[in-house]
């Protein structure tokens, strides 16, 4: 003779089974997805620095092929600030462009401000 009290048991035990089955399936989850959403967030960090090393470049050979064509003159030897008109450089990060005028070359150089920001771009050209 089975009792009523005998057949909630076994739901409450049919539940109780199920409850840990299902948290041990949502750690197992948790567990595989986490370091693949790390990987993602590491990825887009570098497609941005590599993003924004492409655009610095771009700017810096551009403005370098002006001053190299002759408005190096208008700078005196030394180093200045340098504001070039390329609109792409509002999609710059914080940085600064400085460009460095000597008797045999001129210097074009952008640092950025933030260490993730693809690094510095360089490029010197001889003159005279």
């Amino acid at each position: 003779m089975v009792t009523r009290s005998s057949g909630r048991r076994r739901a409450l035990m049919r539940r109780g089974a199920l409850m840990t089955e299902l948290v041990v399936a949502i750690s197992i989850v948790v567990v595989a997805l986490f370091p693949l959403a790390l990987a993602f967030l590491n990825e887009q960090k570098l497609c941005r620095a590599y993003y924004y090393r492409a655009l610095a470049l771009e700017i810096v050979d551009g403005e370098m092929e002006v001053l190299a064509a002759g408005e190096w003159r208008a700078f005196e030897s030394g180093v200045h600030a340098y504001q070039p008109l390329a609109p792409a450089r509002t999609n710059l990060p914080p940085g600064r462009f400085e460009l460095t005028v000597s008797d045999r070359a001129i210097r074009l150089a952008w640092q950025p401000g933030r260490r993730d920001a693809g690094g510095g771009v360089v490029r010197e050209v001889k003159v005279r």
